[in-house]
């Protein structure tokens, strides 16, 4: 059996565990011209003293705003962002958010919080958050939903798939959830262990692709839900996965057909298509990092076990 050095174990703990920490952003946000808005910013007790905000425009790079003592509020705005006197501190009951008073058309963008988080024998890491995008000043519109199967299984190594597309909507950011049905019983929620979400965006809509590790016995039909600004919307009708032999999407009513392939069938292909490459492309990627494992192994095994952690000053 091969064991790695102590050296090695530190290394690898260190980076796993600035990896596993995340800020968490999760706010849909869109605002008509002169109202309030603030942005949350979870997960900042890991944090040391100050948590920053930066505020990137489509166009432009990262700029910071200011940063937050996230145990008192006090902001500092010596960072010359031509909005800074717009921008104030508000606490809530996850600690201190960024607010706008008064949000204008120049506020659309999005908005992210960072801060340094000290790891045990490794110093201070930068951990972001994923961002808060801004829209401001436009009418909300609730997206277009539907769901059908994404790619024949014969395709996925047995698994099934189904897509859920939601276009024609503003803002166009959105949050894809599922749920399933077994025969006539009641709705329940998906078990994250019997699927996985790959999500696919494009100018005016956007899709999730379900993976399913369901059996071939199963009798689900699942339910696609999409939360937008506008509130829930879910998809109008439910869908059964195809049977491991099908290769087309089930047979529909001529007037859903017409309207599915109007809207639909066009971007189902790109979906098909970039799917597939993703598959491969994470084959290839765990391949990669399967050799380099072994051979970062022989060489560890070549030079010795070592006892010694040392750490950079």
């Amino acid at each position: 059996m091969l064991f790695l050095p102590a050296a090695a174990l530190c290394c690898l703990c260190s980076a796993l565990a600035a990896m596993a920490t995340q800020l968490l952003q999760e706010d849909l946000t869109w605002r008509r011209v002169g109202e309030r808005v603030s942005f949350s910013c979870r997960g900042t007790q890991q944090c040391n003293t100050y948590v920053f905000w930066y505020q990137k425009r489509d166009t432009e790079t990262f700029t910071m705003i200011l940063d937050i003592n996230r145990n008192d509020g006090e902001i500092d705005k010596s960072y010359n962002h031509p909005q800074k006197d717009d921008f104030s501190a508000v606490n809530k009951q996850n600690g201190w958010e960024l607010q706008i008073q008064s949000v204008k058309l120049n506020h659309s963008a999005t908005y992210y919080c960072s801060c340094y988080k000290d790891v045990p024998h490794s110093g201070l890491y930068w951990i972001f958050g994923s961002g808060t995008k801004l829209f401001v000043g436009e009418q909300v519109v609730k997206p277009v939903v539907s769901v059908y199967p994404a790619a024949p299984r014969a395709h996925l190594e047995g698994k099934s798939s189904l897509l859920c597309l939601a276009s024609a909507m503003f803002p166009p950011l959105v949050r894809f959830s599922w749920k399933r049905r077994k025969e006539n019983g009641p709705l329940e929620e998906l078990p994250p262990a019997e699927g996985e979400q790959l999500e696919l965006r494009e100018s005016g809509r956007t899709a999730a692709i379900l993976l399913l590790r369901q059996q071939e016995s199963s009798t689900y039909k699942y339910h696609c839900y999409v939360q937008h600004e506008g509130g829930q919307v879910e998809a109008p009708t439910e869908q059964e996965v195809p049977a491991p032999a099908a290769v087309f999407p089930p047979e529909r009513e001529p007037a859903d057909l017409l309207a599915l392939q109007q809207a639909d069938w066009s971007f189902q292909s790109q979906c098909r298509v970039k799917l597939l490459c993703l598959l491969y492309t994470v084959l290839i990627v765990k391949s990669l990092v399967f050799c380099c494992g072994i051979v970062l192994l022989m060489i560890i095994r070549n030079k010795g076990p070592s006892t010694n952690c040392t750490h950079a000053d």
